[in-house]
């Protein structure tokens, strides 16, 4: 995964509450490969009408190569589907902007480079209002937490372990690795401090009868 400080892309609005992981990916479409892209399935059923094509008339489908997407409350909410961001970020989004965003959501979001940006009810209204009449280009800049719509700047909100591991494009395996150093002195001061403790590689395991050692 690829680190990243700033994006500038086209923002589009979908202006409902509560959209749910369900929505973002239908559950039959994730036996689908990830090798093959959950794009094309993102917000699938909003996107399609009966027949199967596309409606014209909705955002992602107006603005394709939009790179983000500004919704409203409870962004991400319900099943615990990593597929969901997949799904986000198959299309081309980097950026979801709401008031707020479910947790596993939000976590995986960012394991992925996804960013979910969180600012307030008042915020996303005005810029739910500037994007009235079409998709407005925006920067979303991670060094200072900002989102800038020409000349209005918002302030988002957002952890700074989640801040350094979206710009250095890291997931939470990269993020212990990164602390690998600390991890060993610790590992070695804590061995000298317990010499009473049996390191794990010498302890006896007793199996069918008989003492077996790990090795």
């Amino acid at each position: 995964m690829t680190g990243w400080s700033a994006h500038s892309g086209l923002a589009v609005a979908l202006d409902r509450e509560n959209v749910d992981t369900d929505q973002l990916i239908p559950a039959r479409f994730m036996s689908t490969p990830r090798s093959e892209g959950y794009g094309d399935f993102l917000l699938h059923d909003m996107r399609t009408g009966n027949d199967g094509s596309p409606i014209a008339a909705f955002p992602l489908n107006a603005v394709p190569d939009a790179s983000i997407l500004i919704s409203r409350r409870n962004f991400g909410s319900g099943s615990s589907r990593e597929a969901a961001v997949y799904a986000l970020v198959d299309f081309g989004i980097r950026v979801v902007i709401a008031p707020s965003f479910g947790d596993i959501f939000a976590s995986n979001s960012v394991n992925n480079g996804l960013l979910p940006a969180r600012v307030s009810e008042a915020e996303v209204d005005a810029a739910i209002a500037m994007l009235a009449d079409g998709a407005k280009e925006v920067t979303v800049d991670l060094t200072d937490k900002r989102i800038r719509f020409g000349n209005t700047t918002l302030e988002f909100t957002l952890d700074d372990v989640w801040q350094q591991k979206l710009m250095n494009g890291w997931d939470d395996i990269d993020l212990t690795q990164n602390h690998k150093q600390a991890i060993s002195v610790f590992r070695a001061q804590h061995v000298l401090g317990t010499p009473w403790a049996i390191p794990v590689q010498q302890t006896n395991f007793r199996s069918a009868g008989r003492d077996t050692v790990s090795q």
